[in-house]
C-alpha cells in the first residue's frame, strides 16, 4: 500500500488512575525524525515509544504530543531536619542558662520552628502508566497510517497520470528515429548536389555518411531504458508493500537522465521540445515522490 508522508492520527484513553491523549502528525522528510513532546514524569517510557513508532513509519518528520493527568492522590511525606532541630534545642538551652530561666520548650514546640519539618510531595511509582501510554500512542498510529495510505492512494493516481503521459511522448520520440535520419538523407542528397551542380553523386558515399550519422543519432538504448524504468515505475506503485519513496526517486534520475541523452543524440528540433515536455512531466513526479514514504 503506497503511503503519503504527511499525516495525522490520534488516541486518548482513561482508567481510575490516568487520563491520556496522544497526537501525532508528520511532513516529509528523507528520513524518520521523531520528535516526543511529553511531561517529564513519562520520559522513562521514550525508548519503547520510539520502538512502537519505528513500526508504523519509516520515514517523515514525526511529532508526538502527548497530555497526561494523573489522577491519583499525591504521595507526601514530612522531612525532619535533625540537624536543625539540634541547633534549635542547643541555643534554646544557651538562651534559658544565659537568662537563667526555665526551659518549658516541648518537641512541638521546636517542632514549630521554621525548617525543622517539611512537607515534600514524592514522586509516583509511574510503571503501571507505561502500558496504557503505548495502547493510546498505537490508536493514533493506526489512525495515522490509515490517513497516509489514503493519500497515498490519491498520489498514486497522480502518478500513474503524468507516467501515462510519459510514455506517450517516449514512443513519440522513437517513431521520429527514421525521420531523423531520412531528413538528413536528403539534406546531404540536396547539398551534395548543389556544391557538385551536374556532377553525378556517388550514391555508395551517400549510404555511408548516412549510416555514420544514424548511428551518431540512434537513441534506441536510451528509449529501450526508458521503457524500462516506466515499467518498473509502475510496478513497485502497484505493488508497494513497504516505503518505496527512495526506490521510486532513483527511477526518476534515472528518467531524467536518458531523456537527456536522447535529446541531444536526436540533435531534433522537435525530438529536443518533447524531451522539455518530458523533463516537465518527470519534474512534477519528482515533485509527488517527496510525498511518499
Amino acid at each position: 500500500m503506497l503511503r503519503s508522508m504527511t499525516g495525522f492520527g490520534a488516541g486518548k484513553a482513561e482508567d481510575e488512575n490516568y487520563h491520556l491523549s496522544v497526537e501525532v502528525k508528520a511532513v516529509n522528510q528523507r528520513f524518520l525524525d521523531v520528535d516526543i513532546r511529553m511531561p517529564r514524569v513519562l520520559d522513562a517510557f521514550a525508548e519503547a515509544m520510539q520502538e512502537k513508532i519505528r513500526e508504523y513509519a519509516a520515514r517523515g518528520k514525526l511529532t508526538v504530543s502527548v497530555r497526561f493527568i494523573d489522577k491519583r492522590e499525591p504521595r507526601k511525606e514530612i522531612k525532619v531536619d535533625k540537624g536543625l532541630a539540634q541547633m534549635y534545642h542547643a541555643a534554646l538551652n544557651e538562651i534559658s542558662d544565659t537568662l537563667r530561666l526555665a526551659r518549658p520548650f516541648t518537641v512541638a514546640e521546636i517542632a514549630a520552628y521554621p525548617g525543622v519539618l517539611t512537607t515534600i510531595e514524592t514522586e509516583s511509582d509511574m510503571s503501571d502508566a507505561k502500558q496504557l501510554l503505548i495502547q493510546v500512542l498505537e490508536g493514533a498510529l493506526q489512525q495515522f497510517v490509515t490517513m497516509r495510505e489514503a493519500e497515498g492512494n490519491n498520489l498514486k493516481d497522480d502518478l500513474f497520470m503524468h507516467l501515462k503521459i510519459l510514455e506517450g511522448y517516449a514512443e513519440k520520440i522513437a517513431e521520429l528515429g527514421p525521420e531523423i535520419v531520412e531528413c538528413y538523407r536528403e539534406r546531404l542528397q540536396k547539398t551534395l548536389a548543389e556544391l557538385l551542380e551536374a556532377k553525378e553523386i556517388d550514391p555508395a558515399r551517400v549510404i555511408q555518411e548516412v549510416a555514420i550519422y544514424a548511428d551518431k543519432v540512434n537513441y534506441t538504448e536510451e528509449i529501450v531504458r526508458l521503457r524500462s524504468h516506466f515499467e518498473q515505475f509502475r510496478r513497485i506503485l502497484a505493488e508497494a508493500s513497504e516505503p518505496v519513496g527512495r526506490k521510486l526517486d532513483f527511477l526518476i534520475q534515472e528518467m531524467n537522465r536518458e531523456v537527456n541523452t536522447a535529446a541531444s543524440k536526436a540533435n531534433n528540433t522537435q525530438a529536443i521540445q518533447m524531451a522539455v515536455e518530458m523533463k516537465s512531466e518527470i519534474e512534477k513526479l519528482r515533485e509527488q515522490i517527496q510525498n511518499i514514504e
